[in-house]
């Protein structure tokens, strides 16, 4: 059976100064790295932004169509694969969450909402005007990560965190979501799911973990994500389903057992009823 690798920073980095970190140009990166066009993960953050050429962006089965001015984050975990014209250029930033942290002590990455799982489109375009706004800032670390100088790596990390500003007030104007107390639950919500939902698939485990009523929690969800939290919860287990069938890891009633489905029927009838495919369609799908 087939297995989606997973690549650390180290797979594409050469510098042994800041082995966590990566930044190239996009052309120079397929050059050394063509395998990447092929279906993988990532144990780090990844950052494309795109400044010509077309095409598509498979991230966690969702196709996503690449233009001038597109800019993808992907958390770790997330599956992706692209097909790319010749003429594509742009750039690509991996980097460590243990680096990020570090550096920035207090500050953690995931305050940015936009690596947020639930609510996180991975994909944003920054139009005409608006990339003169974080283009400068690609430049300057592709000039850095060039150069030898003292205290590059902090340098580097700073011009990083000048792109998460620039990609927040973006996403801050494009998906404004209610009010901060909402956020706040949806943050906890989206801890407590990603810990509890092979295990736990009733909104009332989580309402009551989280302090609130159900009925709150699905104000909650439908205020930000225009979902209920069933749909949410049932999201993010068809989600890890779909990741182990395409990794063709385990056999298909191994991959039922392993998301807390012990009856392997239902397991399938819950699968088709939220894609329209049975596990077997789906995994024949996604052989490559």
């Amino acid at each position: 059976m087939k297995k989606y690798p997973i690549y650390t920073v180290q797979n594409f980095s050469c510098n042994d100064i800041h082995r966590d970190f990566y930044v190239n140009i996009f052309k120079e990166h397929l050059k050394s790295h063509s395998f990447i066009e092929e279906p993988h993960r990532h144990d780090s953050y990844l950052m494309v932004f795109f400044t010509n050429g077309s095409g598509q962006h498979e991230v966690d089965f969702d196709q996503f169509e690449i233009k001038k001015g597109s800019l993808f984050v992907l958390q770790p975990g997330q599956m992706h694969h692209w097909s790319l014209s010749e003429d594509i250029e742009g750039f690509v930033v991996i980097f460590s969450q243990e680096l990020y942290n570090l550096y920035f002590g207090q500050k953690n990455i995931n305050e940015y909402n936009f690596y947020h799982s639930i609510h996180n489109r991975p994909e944003m375009v920054f139009e005409e005007k608006e990339i003169p706004k974080i283009l400068p800032y690609f430049d300057l670390l592709i000039h850095e990560n060039n150069q030898d100088g003292k205290y590059q790596l902090d340098k580097m990390l700073n011009l990083l965190d000048c792109i998460h500003i620039e990609i927040a007030r973006k996403y801050g104007e494009t998906y404004s979501h209610q009010t901060h107390s909402y956020n706040i639950k949806i943050s906890a919500f989206e801890v407590l799911l990603e810990k509890q939902f092979k295990t736990q698939k009733l909104p009332s485990f989580y309402a009551e973990q989280l302090h609130i009523t159900l009925k709150h929690l699905n104000r909650i969800c439908n205020e930000i994500l225009q979902k209920t939290a069933t749909e949410v919860i049932m999201d993010r287990v068809i989600l890890e389903i779909k990741r182990m069938l395409a990794d063709k890891q385990l056999a298909i009633n191994e991959v039922a057992y392993a998301v807390g489905y012990e009856d392997y029927s239902y397991f399938s009838r819950v699968f088709k009823k939220q894609t329209g495919l049975s596990p077997t369609e789906f995994r024949n799908r996604t052989i490559r």
